[in-house]
């Protein structure tokens, strides 16, 4: 399957959005945080040791993180391809891999949702 590349969702998010990416952290220089209008993250993308998130193959993995539902996130991380949000909430965060594994499609849909449930409303 054909893996989107990160500047594929900064220029999404940019158009859809207005956002740009944020990169905070010296000691992990590739990630990114996009944020609502608001100030509040909707996404952050970064690159984090396999073994980190509980899967068993070695090396390096890109993933973002993006807010969810509640009662979808449980559901959701039984999926291959959708994990509990590393580093965040894991009630209302989850962690997508972000290496061809879940579609181009569901990642550009969760992250519309994410921004939506940042911004407080349900459509």
């Amino acid at each position: 399957m054909e893996c989107l590349k990160w500047e594929e969702i900064f220029e999404y998010v940019k158009k859809q959005y207005g956002t740009v990416p944020e990169y905070l952290w010296t000691t992990s220089p590739e990630s990114a945080v996009v944020r609502h209008k608001n100030g509040k993250w909707y996404a952050v993308l970064m690159q984090v040791e396999k073994s980190r998130l509980g899967l068993e193959e070695e090396g390096v993995v890109d993933v973002i993180n993006v807010k969810c539902e509640p009662d979808m996130v449980g559901l959701l991380t039984q999926t291959y391809g959708f994990l509990p949000g590393y580093h965040m909430n894991k009630k209302y965060w989850i962690t997508m891999l972000f290496d061809g594994t879940v579609s181009e499609a569901m990642i550009l849909d969760f992250l519309d949702l994410s921004y939506d449930l940042i911004e407080g409303k349900k459509d």
